[in-house]
């Protein structure tokens, strides 16, 4: 091997390995595509906001598993901040009501989003996975998975701006998830980017990280599989 090949990146050339994985994001997945293009018909739309609800609710769960493993204070007084996000608190409703709302402006009832009724076996597997990765890997690693937030802002900028001119039968007021999203995802990131290029220091770990980021989009890439198997017959 090559003094070259063994060389760890420098921390420029190490986000941008990170970075180049976009090409990978799920918004490339030809299902994203039909819907960011105005191809889905209701009932599509609504499965895919059904089972996406998994995912949603799981996130805190991933989240508190990234705590729980953490040792560093400073660290969990910033990353709490991510649960919270998503569950809300007192007065202040989080991403997993305003997806609810997502699906209730789609046409579905809340009873019929919060039962997981839709939720099919392969999303399941997928997102659950996902969870148990965060709960037994070291919590460095975990925020490695969660960089998939370096590409978020542009699939919620797509929505955005596509779905209301393709999709008119949705009341705009079901948006707000996509909204608070542009600017939390932003904010998300820097904090799980400066963790990951300050942890994964030797070419091993580089690559490491790599892979852990390749995982994340698989699990990403592999619901709208299993979605697009089921409702795109």
């Amino acid at each position: 091997m090559r003094d070259d090949e063994k060389r760890p990146w420098t921390r420029e050339e190490f986000e941008q390995k990170l970075r180049e994985k976009g090409a990978g994001y799920h918004i490339h997945h030809p299902f994203n595509v039909r819907m960011n293009s105005g191809q889905l018909n209701p009932d599509q739309i609504r499965g895919w906001v059904a089972n996406r609800f998994y995912y949603q609710i799981s996130i805190p769960l991933k989240d508190a598993a990234i705590l729980a493993n953490c040792p560093d204070r400073e660290v969990r007084r910033r990353w709490i901040q991510r649960i919270i996000d998503h569950d809300g608190r007192q007065g202040e409703e989080g991403g997993i009501e305003a997806w609810i709302r997502l699906g209730m402006a789609c046409g579905l009832s809340r009873e019929e989003i919060v039962s997981l009724k839709h939720v099919l076996p392969g999303v399941r597997f997928a997102v659950d996975a996902y969870v148990n990765f965060a709960r037994t890997r070291p919590w460095q690693e975990a925020v490695c998975a969660s960089l998939t937030e370096l590409f978020a802002p542009q699939i919620h900028k797509e929505r955005l701006a596509n779905w209301p001119q393709h999709y008119p039968w949705i009341d705009p007021a079901g948006y707000e998830y996509f909204r608070k999203r542009l600017s939390e995802a932003r904010r998300d990131v820097e904090h799980g980017l400066t963790i990951t290029l300050d942890y994964f220091k030797t070419r091993e770990q580089q690559e490491r990280a790599l892979e852990i980021l390749q995982f994340k989009l698989d699990i990403l890439w592999t619901m709208l599989d299993a979605i697009q198997l089921a409702y795109c017959k």
